[in-house]
């Protein structure tokens, strides 16, 4: 697959453009070998089998998947591969069997863009003592993410799913990497109302949520080879 150059002008500032800097050398070390040119971000719709697909998500130099995910399990056909580098999450999430595997190995990055308006920020409860986490900054990935949407985090409480924001700020990180996506339903189902997970019961799309301008978004990077998608 060829490199490409995801555009990062959409909302950039110079206090945005800082805090990629800042981290960027900390997510890095979780690559396979320190180098990031090739991405996997994943999400969390069901996906039939898929060795071809599997494959490329697990030779990335760096996996994101993301909230209540599930990995591929030996005995299994393969679907979505086995590795884990970083995990984006919510307040809300809840963990499936996959999510605190291996935790040690893997860098946790929270985003709580419910604290623009009303969210509590307390620690989920069921957090190990021993594992940290690093919280994004609203300023720096909701809102910029927002405008590019055409959404308004701030006034209306209108944000990104959690799987768009790990898109956006995976290519915020690599701007230079190539990109494997799968796993986001809204791409081909801008009009849904649930979500069908991969592990677990469904649940509805909250009202935050305007995820048919997630999906024109993500299906113009798509369109324009920025990123390749694998349904």
């Amino acid at each position: 697959m060829r490199r490409v150059t995801v555009p990062v002008e959409d909302g950039v500032n110079a206090a945005t453009t800082a805090f990629y800097d800042r981290l960027r050398p900390l997510v890095e070390t979780y690559a396979r070998d320190g180098r990031v040119q090739r991405v996997a971000v994943v999400g969390n719709q069901p996906l039939p089998p898929s060795a071809e697909r599997a494959e490329v998500i697990d030779a990335a130099d760096l996996v994101f998947r993301v909230n209540g995910f599930r990995t591929d399990v030996e005995g299994e056909p393969p679907s979505v591969g086995r590795r884990t580098d970083i995990v984006v999450f919510n307040r809300g999430v809840r963990p499936t069997p996959w999510f605190f595997q291996g935790y040690t190995e893997r860098l946790y990055l929270m985003i709580e863009p419910g604290r623009l308006l009303w969210e509590n920020p307390k620690l989920p409860e069921f957090w190990p003592k021993d594992l940290g986490m690093i919280t994004m900054p609203n300023r720096e990935v909701i809102l910029p993410l927002g405008e590019a949407m055409g959404a308004d985090p701030r006034d209306s409480g209108q944000w990104a799913t959690t799987g768009t924001v790990m898109l956006w700020m995976a290519t915020r990180l690599f701007p230079e990497a190539a990109f494997d996506v799968a796993g986001l339903s809204f791409v081909h189902d801008a009009t849904q109302t649930s979500w069908n997970h991969a592990y677990g019961d469904p649940s509805a799309v909250g009202a935050e949520h305007r995820i048919s301008l997630e999906s024109e978004l993500v299906r113009r990077w798509i369109d324009d080879g920025l990123v390749s998608y694998h349904p």
